[in-house]
């Protein structure tokens, strides 16, 4: 799941729906597991799939129009519970943004560390987007790290997002906070050496 981040433009799968908590990302009952692996096929999994496990047609992920790396989330994205494995569902299911005028807090983090960007957007750039989306799902959306803007393609119209500067650095460089670590063992090492 490590990958560089710089610029993403991007069709977009459209969820606007307020409050989505982490149990309607991953359901509790897929949380037995340690490894990231396989998380992305049960991604709303209750929205997604009918009891039998046949796909729920009227589902934005099951609707042939929408398709893309980015998800466009309505407000209170990732509420409830911290669990971890609701980014990994995210990431797994080949999410590289979401976007959303606001995030909870641990969960935002959740998904930075597992190479995901949260950008939040204020609400009205957010209901823009959904309507770009739903009169052309063919809408991109551009997200540029490095100058920290998200551009909504079918009117021009663009925001700047705000990241820690450290995870942008990671998610520029495709470090999780070992990688960083390792990256800097000669500057730690030099100054537990200056400061014994």
């Amino acid at each position: 799941m490590k990958q560089k981040f710089d610029i993403i433009t991007s069709t977009c799968i459209p969820l606007p729906l307020e409050n989505v908590d982490t149990d309607q990302i991953i359901p509790a009952r897929f949380l037995k597991a340690t490894d990231k692996k396989g998380f992305g096929e049960n991604l709303f999994r209750d929205w997604r799939y009918n009891k039998d496990g046949s796909l729920k047609k009227d589902f934005v992920l099951n609707d042939p129009r929408y398709s893309g790396v980015i998800l466009v989330a309505g407000k209170n994205f990732g509420s409830g519970s911290s669990r971890e494995h609701a980014a990994w569902a995210i990431a797994g299911y080949g999410f590289r943004v979401v976007i959303s005028s606001f995030f909870a807090d641990i969960h935002k983090n959740n998904e930075l560390n597992n190479f995901v960007l949260p950008v939040v957007v204020t609400e009205e750039f957010l209901q823009e987007l959904f309507a770009s989306i739903e009169a052309d799902p063919k809408t991109e959306v551009e997200v540029d790290l490095p100058r920290q803007t998200v551009t909504n393609k079918a009117t021009g119209k663009s925001e700047h997002f705000d990241i820690n500067g450290y995870k942008k650095h990671c998610l520029m460089n495709g470090l999780d906070d070992i990688d960083f670590l390792l990256e800097n063992k000669d500057k730690i090492e030099a100054w537990e050496q200056q400061n014994k």
